[in-house]
């Protein structure tokens, strides 16, 4: 017969009073910013909702403080853009069906795929459906070889780094994780560089 180890029922105790203080004390608490819109910390229950966000005029922006309402509330504050379709997990706002450059009808946004000819800018929604929810982050820097990221809901990493890759006119987002693509606004898109 195999030997049991038995863990203190006060050392379980202690660590479950640790995670919920720590919450406590730094769930909501302002971490990072780009273009003036604030990362919140979600703590160490990231996967736990705090709630739900609503803009003063009354738009969904998610729930507080996961990697959705980051993204919503950015283009919402920075662009006044409201996603026709204001529900979803992550990994939702990438639609397979939808053609590299096309208009994503239910985010009001252009989408390119990873591996397609125009390279992600910053402002672009990068979207990730390798888990069962996804994740979501705003591209806030580019360079011939990589881009940068600023994210929420990602415990101690509100920014990321991303290689870029070239090959026959065509731009990948290879490591660390390699997401379905990226969204622009319309307008942004027109833009000169």
């Amino acid at each position: 017969m195999g030997r049991r180890v038995l863990i203190p029922v006060g050392l379980v105790m202690l660590a479950v009073a640790t995670v919920l203080t720590w919450d406590a004390v730094t769930v909501g608490r302002p971490l990072d910013a780009y273009r003036g819109v604030t990362v919140f910390d979600n703590g160490l229950l990231f996967f736990r909702g705090r709630g739900r966000h609503v803009s003063p005029e009354g738009y969904y922006l998610g729930q507080k403080w996961q990697c959705v309402e980051y993204i919503k509330r950015f283009y919402f504050e920075v662009a006044r853009h409201r996603m026709p379709d204001p529900m979803g997990h992550a990994r939702d706002f990438f639609d397979p069906a939808v053609t590299h450059g096309a208009l994503n009808p239910r985010r009001g946004m252009l989408q390119f795929r990873n591996g397609g000819e125009v390279a992600p800018l910053p402002g672009d929604l990068l979207v990730f459906r390798d888990t069962t929810y996804g994740h979501v982050a705003i591209v806030t820097a580019e360079t011939t070889n990589s881009i940068e990221v600023i994210q929420q809901n990602i415990f101690g990493r509100t920014r990321q780094r991303f290689e870029l890759q070239h090959e026959a006119g065509r731009v990948w987002i290879t490591s660390p994780r390699e997401p379905a693509g990226w969204l622009r606004l319309p307008a942004a898109a027109a833009q000169p560089r």
